[in-house]
């Protein structure tokens, strides 16, 4: 039951997100960006393992793997100015983020850092 609680919720919030884009997209992308399911993960996790190593861990991670997902966030529109269709464009962007997350994975583990 609880699983199906968190998925209407995290649901509900992205279609809300989505819906308020297509009418206000400066709106839209502002919804979009807050953290919204890391704050929900930080939430859902804490309510099944209340543990602070694990959350501290959890949330330190989160904060490295947020930065190689940015770049995909000026690769997709600067495809879609220069004309490349938007299947094209988002699939570059998520083959960069791959990549980035790959390199993210491969310092932190290198560094210990990250969870």
């Amino acid at each position: 039951m609880f699983f199906i609680l968190k998925c209407l919720i995290s649901g509900l919030l992205i279609a809300a997100a989505s819906g308020i884009a297509r009418r206000y997209p400066g709106f839209g992308a502002l919804i979009a960006s807050l953290p919204l399911v890391s704050v929900l993960g930080m939430i859902w996790l804490w309510l099944e393992k209340p543990d602070r190593v694990v959350m501290s861990r959890h949330a330190e991670a989160t904060f490295w793997y947020v930065l190689p997902s940015l770049p995909m966030f000026l690769l997709i529109p600067r495809l879609l100015r220069a004309g490349v269709p938007f299947w094209l464009a988002l699939s570059a962007g998520c083959a960069l983020t791959i990549v980035l997350y790959l390199c993210t994975t491969c310092a932190l583990a290198r560094f210990g850092t990250g969870g």
